[in-house]
């Protein structure tokens, strides 16, 4: 896993700035979780919408590494498993975001799940833009010739 990005991507839910609805319920649930204690948080990392799940290309999201910083459980476990290197936890702990972030979790997630059942042309847009980029969440039929993906885990 590779480390924060510069910025956080333009549709993380982390940013004041992305419009509400566009992730899923239960990915915005995901964002309180995180602003428990740190023993009581979950133990893994949150990574970048933005790539699959499984890609070679993933990184710990900016915006999650922005909002909770060095208090993260998922790093710290993450750190001693070996699933990321010093230099990586010492990114993700240390991160500080060029753009406006909430200031938790719960504020995340209640901005996103205000319009989730009607979300705006702006949130529409990057619904499809997610959908285009990764293959993993795509529903619908490959292209002529190209095998099906399994479902995500």
């Amino acid at each position: 896993m590779r480390p924060p990005a510069p910025r956080p991507c333009d549709s993380c839910p982390y940013r004041r700035d992305v419009p509400s609805g566009v992730w899923a319920p239960e990915e915005y649930d995901r964002l309180r979780r995180y602003d428990a204690p740190t023993p009581d948080q979950p133990s893994g990392l949150f990574q970048c919408h933005q790539a699959d799940a499984d890609s070679t290309t993933r990184r710990i999201c900016a915006g999650w590494a922005g909002c909770h910083g060095g208090h993260l459980l998922g790093l710290r476990v993450a750190l001693v498993a070996g699933r990321i290197d010093e230099a990586t936890f010492a990114a993700a702990a240390e991160y500080q975001t060029p753009v406006a972030l909430f200031a938790s979790g719960s504020e995340a997630a209640d901005h996103g799940q205000a319009d989730i059942h009607w979300p705006g042309g702006e949130a529409s847009r990057l619904i499809g833009k997610i959908t285009r980029t990764r293959s993993d969440l795509r529903t619908d039929p490959p292209p002529e010739g190209q095998p099906e993906r399994e479902e995500s885990k």
